[in-house]
């Protein structure tokens, strides 16, 4: 593969980036907090060649509070490194739950795929096995509803709820196809992840999608093949009685003209040759997956709308939480009216690992005080929305990126909008293999006033300290003068599906 190192979105103060970088990637709070009280700017440092910035590094750590930083410091929340991923991709990969649920509380874009394999964070989030991030990706697209799972299962008769709830968008996206044809479900049933395979199943993974030969892609087990061909491959027996439970074909034939039981015994899968073979009579009966949590939407539009996050400044209140004794009751519990801050409402949604409740529907989670079952959480009376805005729609980060498009005007609709090196790629969603040929950069021209060492046109959202001007200027020197474009050389490129297929070369998927 050829691609252009470029410095990234900043071409002076490397030292002060490279810090926040190494406080991003340490999850180190109080330098990167330091740092970025003597320059936000600096949020938007992105290193050489690879093109990460600091909140692709803290995503991938882990570190929800510096990602949290730096998106209220304006950063832009969809940036890119050299490979198309998103620090939502990398927080989903590496299962950093509480960081996609940052992500995903300041609106990070679901849908993008990656230049590379055309994956996206739920593609990710499935090879890896995090169900928790699966079901925050989604919490726009499951409405806090109690016959939210007879929809799902086809049986509900209430028009109101059927009414509020989109399924054709959520299909949309736990069936998106990356490279080859390959969804989430087959690169779970692939990697044997039970509580995913079930997961995507309950939400509508359908079970007849085929993948595709595009002429370049590696498939071991041939193209045209269902999650079941992908499941007999992996050798998992419950991922394989789960899909055929779900109605998977046990008769389909994929390319090769090989149906899911041969692909078991081309691998030496022996184990799965009776659940393979016939259908089983009595089907078995399967519990809703304990990651379908119901009151999950209600909770993050409230958060969003009147915040989660508290300083520690804040003043004993009379009547806290009875779950962290420390933060204000903002949200009442649907149902038993138990109260609770929005911050605990948030992590009880997100951690709860239970199927069913002995008073609630499916996918309604436990009170902690009385197990009751909570579909849905509404606010308190006294909580109000954020008093602010976030940073982000602040041109204190003024924008320090060369544009390969021309000129452009930074506007306050949308001040961090920078746009995407654009690459001649075959199709949008092309091979796994395929290179990736960036087109020539015209010439580029630097305005002195955007650099990030140039004085601000906007008050900053974070208050500065005064020091010296001339350590000031020493360390924000920006240089502008054109700089050398090169490419790398040819290089080979590793996917994610040559990395879940090295299971299966090596048989430790056994």
């Amino acid at each position: 593969m050829r691609f252009l190192s470029l410095v990234g979105n900043s071409f002076g103060c490397s030292a002060s980036g490279e810090r926040l970088v190494s406080a991003a990637r340490d999850g180190d709070l109080q330098e990167a907090k330091a740092l970025l009280e003597y320059n936000p700017r600096l949020a938007r440092y992105s290193t050489f060649g690879v093109r990460n910035s600091p909140l692709h590094y803290s995503a991938a750590q882990g570190h929800h509070e510096i990602v949290s930083l730096l998106l209220e410091s304006g950063v832009d929340i969809n940036l890119r490194n050299y490979r198309g991923q998103t620090a939502l991709m990398q927080a989903c990969q590496y299962g950093h739950w509480e960081v996609v649920q940052t992500l995903v509380l300041f609106k990070a874009n679901i849908h993008r795929a990656d230049y590379l394999n055309g994956g996206t964070a739920l593609h990710l989030a499935a090879l890896n096995g995090h169900s928790r991030c699966i079901r925050l990706l989604i919490t726009d697209y499951i409405p806090s509803i109690p016959d939210i799972w007879n929809i799902l299962r086809k049986t509900s008769k209430n028009e109101d709820s059927i009414s509020e709830f989109n399924e054709g968008a959520l299909l949309q996206i736990i069936n998106k196809p990356a490279d080859g044809g390959i969804t989430a479900l087959h690169m779970a049933a692939l990697n044997g992840h039970v509580e995913t395979v079930q997961l995507l199943l309950d939400l509508g993974a359908s079970v007849s999608e085929i993948t595709m030969e595009d002429g370049t892609t590696i498939d071991l087990i041939g193209a045209g093949s269902t999650p079941l061909h992908y499941a007999a491959c992996g050798g998992n027996a419950q991922c394989c009685q789960i899909l055929v439970a779900k109605g998977a074909s046990l008769s389909a034939e994929n390319g090769n003209g090989w149906t899911p039981l041969m692909v078991a015994r081309s691998w030496h899968r022996d184990w799965l040759e009776e659940i393979l073979s016939t259908r089983p009579e009595d089907q078995p009966q399967l519990l809703p997956s304990p990651y379908l949590c119901l009151p999950l939407s209600s909770i993050v539009k409230i958060a969003r709308e009147c915040g989660w996050r508290f300083s520690d400044n804040t003043p004993a209140c009379l009547d806290p939480c009875v779950v962290c004794l420390e933060r204000k009751c903002t949200v009442a519990a649907q149902g038993c009216d138990h109260e609770f801050c929005t911050r605990c409402a948030l992590y009880l949604c997100s951690t709860n690992s239970t199927s069913t409740t002995a008073h609630g529907p499916p996918g309604s989670i436990a009170c902690p005080l009385c197990r009751h079952g909570i579909v849905s959480f509404f606010k308190l009376p006294g909580t109000g929305p954020l008093l602010k805005e976030t940073a982000r729609t602040s041109l204190s980060l003024s924008l320090c990126s060369c544009s390969t498009e021309g000129p452009e005007t930074a506007s306050l609709e949308t001040p961090f909008c920078k746009p995407d090196f654009h690459c001649s790629r075959i199709s949008p969603l092309g091979s796994s293999f395929r290179s990736l040929s960036c087109q020539r950069f015209p010439s580029v021209k630097l305005n002195p006033s955007l650099c990030m060492g140039a004085p601000d046109t906007s008050p900053s959202l974070v208050r500065r300290t005064s020091i010296d001007q001339n350590l000031r200027n020493q360390i924000a020197r920006c240089s502008r003068s054109s700089f050398r474009r090169s490419t790398s050389d040819n290089e080979s490129r590793k996917s994610w599906f040559c990395s879940f297929n090295q299971c299966v070369a090596t048989g430790s998927g056994c």
